[in-house]
């Protein structure tokens, strides 16, 4: 219930506040600043009253839920002290060597000592795996394109054991790659990210979005998540934004009125078709908040896009904590704007975060210079852009901390087109898994395939010289095979 004021921190983090840089008010978060109301759904809750911005507002514990869920779900199979309260709770060993001394083997398994609290714990990776020939073949026979049926009768198990196996090489995966994903924050200290935000399963309507941000260069996938909750149910009712299950979406859409832009070829008019998209919405940051068909699933439960990314570029955050300086490619949404800019308010007022809107059209050829550069200023927020054209080919670019001046190399370099392929890859890949009909409704079942499919495009997938994402970056010497990667 509302409380007329602002939602409370969580562990010291607020992120209701106006996120326009240029007002004074940016990232201020004393309620002084703003105009406060609930007794109208139709109007903003917060407004800005230096600049009058209308940010939605959040929970920040629920950013904490989600971000503590996320972060779960990427390292909860490593091996790591469990110790609550102990300085290397959660700290996977193979990151973190220095809290943790080998401490003999427990049948083949690595046994360690936690330096801290003494506690002890067993890899239950380290040793050698015994199903690797059945596993290596059912990972073969999935990605060229096998339905379950089909691997299944061909290696002569039931679906329940395929799936188990499934997660038990997911689990592998994650493992294999804690190492690599540790070298690359090491190493790949300048080079640029890009994310990218799309459907799950594009032909279902799920409501399951897929965020995933990477190495804008070479295509290595650093962090990915969706919003959907196996482990959770959905709530009956809408919630308010003081409620602590705010996060998790109620079935409760509205397809009625629903606008269906048709798609224009002209660059500067697609850009501001968006806009007109977002300003639909009753939250500028939550897609769903505008009349749009959803088919729930029928089970788990689907997140708040807004509390998965902001969540996601907190994970983001604590990763590049070593890193002086770094520029993250974004398309034109203001979803993971508003998360990015509030995530990284610090490093965007210190000028060491570089947020940029990049996008193109189908006939834009990559790494080519940008000839004629036309500035324009655009939608509510007065978004700063640089358009280009040669012939059919067009590309434009926002740089959301209203920096300026090279334009003409953000044209150039400028790129989330390696992220949208690796996604479009795992969607060409796993096609008959993907669009299965009762799956639609279960997407629970990909979550293994996607931390596989991260791992095997890191470290398996080669470009037309044979050089695999680790291997561009220096992080391998040589391009794993599925052997190596179920080792």
């Amino acid at each position: 219930m509302s409380t007329g004021k602002l939602p409370p921190a969580a562990d010291g983090l607020q992120l209701n506040f106006c996120k326009t840089l240029a007002c004074r008010n940016f990232g201020l978060s004393d309620k002084k600043f703003y105009l406060l109301q609930d007794t109208d759904p139709s109007r903003p809750s917060l407004v800005c009253r230096e600049c009058g911005a209308f940010p939605p507002l959040l929970n920040n514990h629920a950013v904490m839920d989600e971000y503590l869920r996320l972060k779960a779900q990427d390292s909860g199979n490593l091996a790591a002290c469990s110790t609550q309260g102990c300085p290397a709770h959660g700290l996977p060993v193979l990151t973190h060597r220095e809290h943790y001394h080998a401490f003999g083997y427990s049948g083949e398994r690595q046994r360690y000592r936690c330096k801290h609290c003494q506690s002890t714990f067993v890899d239950k990776w380290s040793n050698a795996n015994p199903k690797i020939d059945v596993q290596q073949k059912l990972l073969g026979l999935l990605f060229t394109g096998y339905a379950v049926r089909e691997i299944c009768r061909k290696l002569a198990i039931n679906p329940k054991t395929f799936y188990d196996h499934l997660d038990q090489i997911a689990a592998r995966c994650r493992n294999k790659l804690a190492s690599v994903d540790a070298r690359f924050l090491q190493m790949a200290t300048n080079t640029p990210l890009a994310s990218s935000l799309v459907p799950l399963q594009p032909k279902s309507d799920n409501g399951v979005m897929w965020l995933t941000t990477g190495d804008a260069e070479h295509g290595y996938i650093l962090l990915q998540n969706i919003n959907y909750s196996a482990a959770e149910e959905k709530p009956d009712h809408l919630a308010d934004v003081f409620d602590a299950s705010s996060r998790l979406m109620p079935d409760a859409f509205h397809p009625n009125g629903e606008i269906h832009l048709q798609k224009s070829s002209d660059l500067l008019t697609q850009v501001n078709d968006k806009y007109k998209e977002v300003l639909s919405r009753s939250n500028v940051e939550d897609p769903y908040t505008r009349p749009i068909r959803v088919d729930y699933p029928s089970k788990g439960c689907l997140i708040r896009p807004q509390y998965t990314a902001y969540a996601q570029y907190l994970r983001l955050k604590e990763l590049l904590e070593s890193w002086d300086s770094f520029t993250l490619y974004l398309p034109q949404e203001p979803l993971m704007r508003s998360a990015m800019m509030s995530i990284f308010k610090e490093r965007l007022m210190a000028q060491t975060c570089h947020p940029i809107y990049v996008e193109q059209n189908a006939h834009w050829v990559e790494g080519s210079a940008a000839s004629n550069i036309d500035i324009m200023l655009l939608s509510w927020w007065r978004d700063r852009w640089a358009f280009t054209q040669e012939g059919t080919a067009a590309k434009a670019i926002c740089h959301l901390g209203r920096e300026t001046g090279s334009e003409e190399a953000w044209l150039q370099d400028a790129s989330t087109q390696v992220v949208y392929q690796y996604q479009a890859r795992f969607h060409q890949h796993f096609r008959s898994l993907i669009d299965e009909p009762r799956r639609r409704l279960r997407p629970g079942g990909l979550l293994p395939l996607l931390d596989i499919f991260r791992a095997w495009n890191n470290l398996c997938n080669q470009n037309s010289d044979g050089i695999t994402p680790a291997q561009a970056l220096g992080l391998t010497r040589h391009p794993y095979t599925l052997a190596h990667l179920l080792a």
